[in-house]
């Protein structure tokens, strides 16, 4: 048996699951999840959970406790999960299933005042279900038809949710919810490969405040049909003549001041760039800007690009030719600009007003002007839900970028590893509004380097699996070098100039068997893309004469050794 601690780099086993399998009907029980729901191997619901968020949109762990099972008529469980927020919040968690339907019901009630931004069911639909035909029931009796979005829609597909039927695959699968109002994200934009289901509308206030003794009651029940007709996904083209990008790690001012002591820690990996994060809220600008050119100045046969993040005071024009006139002074020279204004690296969630800032179409006209002989970008250095719901003017831009992160909801292996499957939808959408204009990801590392969705990142002292981390473990284990083969593998179609999987130091740093995964993917660099595809847990992965291949899973597959590849 492999050491966890060379596998995860943390010696926190995973979650434990069991299977249950009724008749055609299959799921895995998780803790207070239940996911995979399968009838006939073909998946209804992603997964049902009861989940509790702190007011940062940390996912509390509760306290476990399996109060009774039975196996008599069905399955029947019930648990009781204890949450801690201030005060206490137990919950009763009760699944009962059989062969044509699966109920799961839970009540609480929190022993003092309990401050939350969401406590309740989260029902996942596959991404699989993109384009499939649905029914929304709402409040009142009203029946909706409509189909989940094919492109990643930027706000909520639907509101006022009491129930939800789709047709996918010769099965009508009807979700019926109560106990709140329910919406839905497509959360395809975050990472994962699901569109999310939850109770309390994002335009009502949180964090929000359940009462001592306030009870909490809600139920998901799940039935189906098998139906004649058979609606199916709608296949994801691939794009033609790809190229596989370049490659980029990104660093700080501190980290440029570091490595011009030591170039010799990016020798392995070899990238033919690297991103230098600039920020004017921090002050001393022009010491930040002082450290890159130093490093040109001893790495000077690589390409700098810049993140510029600017707080547009006194004014745009102002900043954008201080920052020009301190890379002159400095002798600091890039090769790319990109301008994102300080307050869009925090989300504006829809009911939320959008914080005070210049439009974007002034401040790229500006910067065109500014630094006229740059290569110039815009879009967002946090993630993709921020690009879509604001999205830039592309008249001044040679290039749009955006970050990713798998840890935003969930941070177990199999969520992390299912994010894969969600990126061709998000670079397909980010294609549909960029046209031509390059395409840049990154940084794209598992764990978060800055919160958009609230006042920090998650700490993680002891480097387990954290949602929203800014350290997680598996970047330096061999779960970390095959992850980051399988994410090459997910962009490599979409034809993307720029990747930056990686910083060059701290905990998303060059540290473990992920070097040598970046180093082999940074010299296949504009070769030509020929197989891209994850299939059967396996990523596989044709540049030019070469092919790689990773193994996504904890046990041995395809001759491949767990997270291993080749």
């Amino acid at each position: 048996m492999i050491d966890p601690v060379v596998l995860y780099g943390t010696s926190q086993p995973p979650a434990p699951s069991e299977e249950i399998v009724l008749g055609g009907l299959s799921f895995m029980v998780e803790g207070a999840t239940v996911r995979h729901i399968r009838y006939r191997g073909v998946e209804m619901l992603r997964s049902v959970g009861f989940l509790v968020r702190d007011r940062d949109w940390g996912t509390l762990s509760p306290i476990l406790t399996e109060v009774s099972r039975s196996t008599l008529d069905g399955f029947q469980l019930e648990l009781r999960a204890t949450f801690t927020s201030g005060a206490t919040l137990p919950v009763t968690i009760t699944l009962v299933a059989d062969e044509r339907s699966l109920t799961i019901t839970a009540r609480g009630a929190p022993d003092g005042m309990f401050e939350t931004n969401r406590a309740g069911f989260t029902i996942l639909h596959p991404a699989d279900v993109a384009g499939c035909a649905a029914q929304i029931g709402h409040s009142g009796g009203v029946i909706e038809t409509a189909s989940f979005p094919d492109l990643i829609d930027p706000w909520q597909p639907f509101q006022d949710i009491f129930s939800l039927q789709h047709d996918r695959a010769g099965l009508r699968v009807l979700c019926e919810l109560t106990g709140d109002t329910f919406e839905m994200e497509d959360q395809r934009q975050w990472g994962d490969a699901s569109f999310k289901t939850y109770n309390r509308p994002l335009a009502l206030p949180w964090p929000y405040v359940i009462e001592k003794d306030q009870v909490l009651e809600q139920s998901v029940k799940l039935t189906w049909t098998e139906v004649s007709e058979r609606s199916d996904i709608p296949s994801v083209p691939k794009v033609d003549e790809a190229t596989f990008p370049e490659t980029a790690l990104v660093l700080t001012a501190k980290d440029a001041e570091r490595l011009s002591h030591t170039p010799s820690d990016i020798t392995t990996v070899g990238p033919q760039r690297l991103l230098c994060h600039i920020d004017t809220a921090l002050g001393e600008t022009e010491a930040q800007i002082a450290c890159f050119a130093r490093l040109q100045a001893v790495l000077p046969d690589i390409l700098y690009d810049v993140e510029l993040i600017c707080c547009f005071s006194p004014s745009v024009k102002d900043e954008l030719v201080d920052m020009r006139a301190a890379m002159i002074e400095t002798g600091f020279a890039p090769d790319s600009v990109l301008v994102c204004p300080s307050v869009d690296r925090q989300s504006t969630p829809p009911g939320s007003e959008w914080p005070d800032c210049p439009p974007l179409k002034d401040i790229h006209a500006i910067a065109a002007e500014v630094f006229t002989d740059l290569s110039r970008g815009g879009g967002m250095v946090s993630f993709f839900p921020e690009l879509n719901r604001k999205r830039p003017p592309l008249v001044h831009l040679d290039f749009v970028s955006h970050g990713l992160c798998p840890i935003v909801h969930a941070a177990d292996d199999i969520s992390v590893i299912e994010t894969l499957q969600a990126i061709p939808h998000i670079t397909r959408t980010a294609k549909s509004f960029i046209g031509d204009v390059a395409y840049r990801i990154g940084p794209a590392t598992i764990a978060m380097r800055q919160n958009p969705y609230g006042t920090r990142t998650i700490p993680n002292p002891k480097r387990e699996r954290v949602a929203m981390a800014d350290d997680d473990p598996r970047h330096s284990a061999q779960f970390g070098a095959a992850y980051v083969v399988g994410l090459a593998t997910a962009l490599a179609a979409a034809d993307i100039a720029v990747w930056t999987p990686a910083a060059v130091y701290g905990p998303r740093g060059l540290e473990g068997p992920i070097v040598k995964a970046i180093a082999a993917l940074a010299k296949c660099a504009n070769e030509p893309v020929g197989t891209a595809e994850i299939r059967d847990d396996v990523a596989i992965l044709k540049l030019g004469d070469r092919v790689f291949r990773a193994n996504l899973t904890a046990q041995e597959l395809e001759g491949l050794p767990p997270f291993g590849w080749e």
